[in-house]
């Protein structure tokens, strides 16, 4: 098995582990098959990764399964006492987590806020097991009657590539905090950091199958997750495409409950009485960030026409500046595609724009796998950029005359991640934000920018739920009730 070193904090090596881990234990692909993982900034090889198999992936479900009893059966302080522990371990290799990120996936340094993240909400969920709570009544006449919170059992988290840690947190830490054990497969694009996690899960102690983690592709490692007899529940963020297909194993299989938080084309729509210095550095970096590789950016903007052109000027100063360059040094903002499959893909995007709009800014860098910010604009909103998720720094701009022409457009998508309006006029923000069918809407602001403590999910083909610190624990939780009959 391949090993790369990087350093840490201290500047002393670190082996980084690209092994599965099963049942408390770091081991091969059952058939030893590994897939390499490239740098794509350099372009050059960086490890082999074990590839799990279906046996592996079954082995792992075993291993959960046959740790979730004792899991169940502890205090929410006693599973709490590991989460805390694992937050720690998390906020003190930081460092390591985003050098492994900057060469898998050319995330810059200066750009990485996974761990943080996942280290946050590892500590929130570190307690909020005790929120877990059941409910009781007398309204039955001669009965005593009650439910109960209940854990599922073994929970499948499937998760991508573009903020892997961050995810991690989001999906292993309110199952565990509500009694389940865990699968979880990383994305064969971004595995070196679950595998990192893993060693922290190790180092911290967890009971062996209560955390398992697989690395490799969706078949068989993802499929086999989603049509197993044994998962009671699969959690995933990804595209909306991969997510019909776990749906389909989901309900083919044994009508597992299924969360997911998928694909999103989100509109932000600038009004002319807007702040259009705030609108334009908030859309941009929304776009520009992860070099366009997140669910929600807001891939497009609709400009009052009155406002049109200083908007403009104003988007393209600050979106033009973003400094492209090797993901390890702290002044690059702008990364690499994470891969040359993502790069093709966003360059055919800017070939159908080249036809069917105007190409104003930016485009192929023809330097590896970079892709300059890039803005379109005059394109029908019939076409393919406008209507399907790039996953790249590609952003269609096109105008509006009214109100209702602009939550007309921005509604014409069968996404609904994210939404933003910019606005002064408070009835307007209201009318709009009631209209728009988005699971998120910013006024005055946009993505990356949630809150913690909300929902965060998707309509239509965004998603399936809801997820956030006070609402993922009950994404893992039965709901039984109990009649009691009182003799008289």
């Amino acid at each position: 098995m391949t090993h790369i070193d990087i350093n840490d904090t201290n500047g002393t090596p670190e082996s980084v582990e690209t092994r599965l881990f099963i049942n408390g234990e770091f081991r091969p692909a059952s058939d030893g098959k590994t897939f390499g993982l490239i740098n794509p900034f350099t372009r050059e090889s960086i490890a082999e990764v074990a590839q799990a198999t279906e046996e592996d992936s079954n082995n792992a479900v075993a291993a959960a399964k046959a740790a979730f009893p004792a899991w169940r059966d502890l205090s929410p302080a006693q599973r709490g006492a590991y989460l805390h522990k694992l937050a720690a371990l998390i906020r003190e290799h930081n460092d390591e987590f985003a050098q492994l990120e900057a060469l898998s996936t050319g995330k810059p340094v200066s750009r990485y806020f996974d761990a943080a993240a996942g280290a946050d909400t590892f500590s929130y969920f570190a307690e909020a097991g005790w929120t877990v709570q059941g409910t009781s009544s007398l309204n039955t006449p001669g009965h005593f009657n009650m439910t109960l919170k209940q854990p599922y059992g073994v929970v499948a988290c499937i998760i991508p590539w573009n903020v892997p840690m961050a995810f991690f947190a989001f999906k292993i830490a309110p199952a565990l905090a509500a009694g389940n054990t865990v699968v979880l497969k990383s994305s064969e694009k971004a595995p070196l950091t679950s595998a990192f996690a893993a060693k922290l899960i190790a180092k911290v102690g967890f009971p062996p199958g209560v955390v398992n983690i697989l690395s490799g592709f969706g078949t068989p490692a993802g499929s086999t997750l989603a049509s197993h007899m044994d998962v009671r529940c699969l959690t995933f963020t990804g595209s909306s495409f991969t997510g019909q297909r776990i749906q389909a194993a989901a309900a083919a299989s044994n009508m597992k409950i299924v969360h997911m938080e998928l694909g999103g084309k989100s509109p932000a729509l600038i009004f002319e009485d807007a702040d259009l210095e705030n609108a334009a550095a908030a859309t941009q970096f929304s776009i520009q960030c992860l070099s366009g590789q997140t669910c929600m950016a807001n891939s497009r903007i609709y400009v009052q026409e009155s406002v049109a052109e200083k908007f403009l000027a104003l988007f393209k100063e600050k979106f033009g500046g973003a400094s492209l360059g090797n993901p390890l040094d702290e002044a690059t903002t702008h990364g690499p595609q994470v891969d040359q499959l993502q790069y093709e893909r966003v360059k055919s995007y800017i070939g159908i724009g080249e036809q069917e709009g105007k190409l104003t800014l930016g485009g192929d860098a023809k330097d590896g796998y970079f892709i300059k910010p890039t803005v379109f604009e005059n394109v029908p909103e019939d076409s393919r950029i406008v209507k399907e998720e790039v996953f790249g720094p590609v952003v269609v701009i096109n105008t509006f005359k009214t109100e209702e022409e602009a939550i007309e457009k921005a509604n014409a998508t069968e996404f609904g991640l994210y939404a933003s309006v910019f606005t002064k006029d408070l009835d307007r923000a209201v009318r709009a934000s009631k209209l728009l069918e988005a699971g998120t809407v910013g006024v005055n602001t946009t993505s990356p920018n949630v809150a913690k403590d909300m929902p965060f999910g998707g309509y239509k083909m965004s998603g399936i739920g809801r997820e956030g610190f006070m609402h993922s624990l009950d994404n893992f939780l039965e709901t039984k009730t109990i009649l009691i009959k009182m003799s008289s």
